[in-house]
């Protein structure tokens, strides 16, 4: 069965680059422009990826506003999430000691690992 990523960035070219990259190893792959986005695709369009691959820095609704969404919801926060960020003024203590966090730019074999890894936490077990 093949997983899913929801790629969360405001960045067009990020976004379209990094689909691409995961949609040739595998992976089927949506995306959405800033937070409110993700969750109009997660709660209206009823989608259920794998793994969601969070960036912080978004105008609208930033990668802290959709987390406390993600925490409140337990269908949401069932689903694997991942920062991915440059890195510049992460809040660490918003963020919580448990989310993974993938610097940009990606190294792309340990951004699939990682996203493989994500997926084992959300199998369920035997």
């Amino acid at each position: 069965m093949r997983k899913s990523v929801l790629i969360v960035d405001d960045d067009r070219d990020i976004r379209e680059v990094l689909a691409e990259t995961l949609e040739v190893r595998g992976f089927d792959v949506v995306t959405a422009a800033n937070g409110a986005d993700a969750l109009a695709v997660l709660r209206d369009v009823g989608v259920r990826p794998s793994v969601i691959l969070l960036d912080l820095m978004m105008p609208i609704m930033d990668g802290y506003g959709f987390l406390e969404q993600w925490r409140r919801d337990p269908a949401l926060a069932s689903i694997p999430l991942a920062i991915v960020t440059a890195g510049h003024g992460v809040d660490h203590a918003r963020l919580g000691e448990r989310l993974p966090i993938i610097a940009k730019p990606f190294n792309v074999p340990h951004l699939v690992r990682s996203i493989h890894s994500l997926c084992l936490e959300d199998a369920p077990s035997a």
